[in-house]
């Protein structure tokens, strides 16, 4: 009887494994096709143009805002049917990040339908249409991942399967139209610097897919078609984080909870002062540097070269602060004694995969750089600035991916219950002193700080702060009682939790830390400092289509890694 009653349930995964493998190729498939199409547009195919691209996407996005609202309908009449919710999956903080990027967005979209109205006598009416619809898919998609990010979907689940496998591909496809726009405008770019570098002997062919005709308001114009490529990096980012937070929902469908899962673990500014005020000063000069650069770059060779040497040396001083941070971080885990948890957890599993994934793009251009720099004929001055910084991008993403999925494993600190319960016992009519106020405040390590009285030990006996008044403190003191002595383990307990307080709080500081320097290696490839484009020593040694291919291939998921990162690097901050 205990067989028959348990064949059904074998048996019931078999469909529900054949959906996930048809959902996750019918998926692929959609992704090849568009990848296709919007490969055919960039290298101009015959008979496809931009219209045929920008009508499949249009189409996509609308069979997802259907289900979408669907999915959200029957939420809302049958509340029952999700009951289950993965606490690690759709954080708070993740979803401020991905409304930011959602907001932006919908600027972006608005700057877009106002190109369009200006060249709209020789543009196709889906440039018009596009903006629209990316605007409302995008509303409702960032409602969606607000209200049911965490959802484990128990009901339906072949339908939904196909239909969260749609918009994980959806927003993967929007995702490189995104970076196939925003890299040809680089590119071009890049091609007219190198004249002022005295690459003039590569063939400069600007890719351009300006509207023929004249715009109705020159102005608005200028204003719209500059603004556009400022905004797509956040753009960028969004579609992928949408797609990130998507694909584990996919991965949750028909799982089966634990539900002993970890706490909400909030951020708190408190003890990460330092790690804070040297990140701000590594993002602010980064700022700076962008600023500059794009200023000198292409102005002619003297200032183009003066500005790569900057960046070279900048960024060699934040890589090598980044390295020592990780370093230390790394060097106080092997002196912890803490067990990792090893719980399934698709979105913690997901977090490591991508930054060993995404890190893979640096990696490639750093080891580019470094050959074209050992097997150049000439090198000039700025060029080996590149070897130590092509060397040190390799070393810190080893150990801050080494840092950050070693910390997501870790199961979080527990206070053994006997601490907890610690109480000192006075043989005074029966009652006792409670110690359990005390104890907070030295684990938090605010005791002293915070009112001026010895918080624990002093001359082998035990404290407690005054809690009933000043008549009764003298009256208990002025009794001929005694203290019960404790073993020299309790004793000991402040000294071992001074030690941890003050290992969690160095490593606050370097998350904290690590967290902006990711935040502010981010920016320069984003909004398009790109010495890998500028410096010029690749285009000479692997030919200028091949190295382009690569670096278009590759600066993206070295783009998505940083943001990936500080993401990251925010969970450990909280989980420390």
């Amino acid at each position: 009887m205990e067989q028959a009653a348990g064949c059904p349930a074998v048996g019931g995964s078999y469909p529900q494994k054949n959906a996930e493998i048809l959902s996750s190729q019918y998926g692929i498939n959609l992704f090849l096709a568009g990848l296709l199409l919007t490969f055919a547009w960039a290298v101009h195919a015959v008979g496809i143009s931009k219209s045929h691209l920008l009508s499949y996407l249009i189409t996509l996005m609308l069979i997802q805002l259907l289900w979408m609202l669907w999915y959200l309908c029957r939420s809302c009449t049958q509340r029952r049917l999700i009951q289950d919710k993965d606490t690690h999956a759709g954080a708070r903080w993740l979803k401020c990040g991905i409304t930011l990027f959602a907001v932006i967005t919908l600027i972006l979209d608005s700057f877009k339908i106002g190109y369009y109205i200006d060249f709209s006598n020789c543009l196709s009416p889906t440039e018009g249409i596009f903006p629209v619809t990316h605007a409302v898919h995008t509303i409702l998609q960032v409602y969606f991942l607000w209200c049911h990010a965490k959802d484990v979907i128990q009901s339906f689940k072949t339908l939904e399967r196909f239909g969260v496998i749609h918009s994980v591909f959806t927003n993967l496809l929007l995702w490189t139209n995104g970076v196939l726009t925003e890299s040809k405008h680089q590119l071009n770019e890049h091609k007219e610097r190198l004249i002022t570098l005295g690459f003039g002997n590569i063939t400069i062919v600007l890719d351009d897919h300006a509207p023929q005709c004249n715009c109705t308001t020159t102005t608005l114009c200028s204003i719209f078609s500059q603004g556009i490529y400022y905004l797509y990096p956040f753009n960028i980012e969004y579609h992928i984080l949408a797609s990130t937070m998507l694909y584990v929902l996919w991965k949750n469908i028909g799982r089966k909870v634990e539900h002993h899962q970890q706490s909400k673990t909030p951020f708190k500014f408190h003890g990460i002062t330092v790690g804070m005020i040297f990140g701000l000063i590594v993002l602010t000069s980064t700022i700076a540097i962008v600023v500059v650069y794009l200023i000198q770059i292409g102005g002619s060779k003297i200032k183009s070269e003066l500005a790569l040497t900057m960046f070279y040396l900048h960024a060699i001083f934040v890589l090598a602060l980044m390295c020592t941070a990780g370093i230390v971080a790394l060097l106080i885990y092997r002196l912890e004694d803490r067990s990792l948890d090893n719980s399934k957890n698709p979105a913690r599993k997901l977090d490591a995969e991508l930054l060993v994934g995404t890190a893979a793009g640096s990696w490639l251009l750093s080891w580019g750089s470094i050959l074209a720099i050992i097997c150049a004929q000439g090198h000039p001055k700025y060029t080996w600035y590149n070897l130590p910084y092509s060397v040190l991008v390799i070393i810190e993403k080893y150990i801050q991916n080494l840092f950050i999925i070693e910390s997501i494993h870790r199961e979080q600190e527990k206070v053994n219950d006997d601490i907890k319960t610690l109480r000192i016992v006075t043989i005074s009519r029966g009652s006792t002193l409670s110690l359990t106020p005390l104890y907070k405040e030295i684990y938090n390590g605010r005791a002293a700080r915070d009112s001026g009285d010895i918080p624990c030990l002093f001359k082998g006996s035990i404290c407690g702060r005054e809690n009933d008044g000043a008549g009764d403190a003298r009256e208990e003191m002025s009794q001929d009682n005694s203290l019960v002595m404790h073993s020299a383990s309790d004793f000991s307990f402040c000294r071992r939790n001074s030690v941890t307080n003050n290992k969690r709080r160095i490593l606050k500081n370097i998350a904290a830390f690590l967290f902006l320097c990711n935040l502010s290696l981010w920016i320069p490839p984003a909004f398009g400092c790109r010495p890998e484009y500028d410096n010029g020593l690749e285009e000479i040694v692997f030919g200028f289509e091949p190295w382009i291919i690569v670096v278009n291939l590759a600066m993206p998921f070295s783009i998505f890694y940083r943001m990936h990162s500080a993401a990251s690097l925010f969970e450990v901050n909280c989980k420390t």
